[in-house]
């Protein structure tokens, strides 16, 4: 686990409708859903809330890109709204590729028995964790921290 950073992430899930939240134990072990927060003018401050409630030292904010690598309608809101936690937190804030995150979420909810309506309310939890545990796992692979630290709160490094 050598180059391993110990501590508690935040890992942010950003939708449209809802921002799906989850977070890992200081040893990066396990990665699991917080809450789904609602996509509103208070999402930001229930992020930072959960992000003081867990002694969080850095955020995680699934950057959605096209399965080529580039950006998508959602890149520059991901990439927005990472910049509102950077300031709002006044954290630490990662960008890390959740190409596959969501679809991995329906798949592994799909293969629980659950049906797509009753998954709903939990896809956005389940697809923080998938991208949380993948940027733990790269971070604990590399030793280096998955993604690209935001610099500025309005652009990424």
């Amino acid at each position: 686990m050598s180059g391993f950073r110990r501590g508690v992430r935040l890992g942010v899930d950003v939708g449209k409708a809802r921002v799906g939240v989850a977070r890992c134990d200081p040893d990066g072990m396990l990665a699991v859903p917080v809450e789904t927060v609602p996509r509103n003018e208070a999402s930001v401050a229930r992020i930072t809330a959960l992000a003081n409630e867990y002694d969080a030292f850095e955020v995680l904010v699934g950057l959605p890109v096209s399965l080529s690598g580039g950006d998508t309608a959602s890149t520059a809101d991901a990439r927005a709204f990472a910049g509102e936690l950077a300031t709002a937190t006044g954290r630490p804030v990662r960008l890390v590729d959740e190409r596959l995150s969501t679809v991995s979420a329906h798949a592994a909810l799909r293969e629980s028995g659950r049906s797509q309506r009753s998954s709903r309310r939990i896809v956005d939890q389940v697809a923080a964790v998938v991208l949380l545990q993948q940027a733990i796992d790269v971070e604990k692979g590399t030793g280096t921290p998955a993604g690209v630290l935001m610099s500025d709160p309005q652009e990424p490094a």
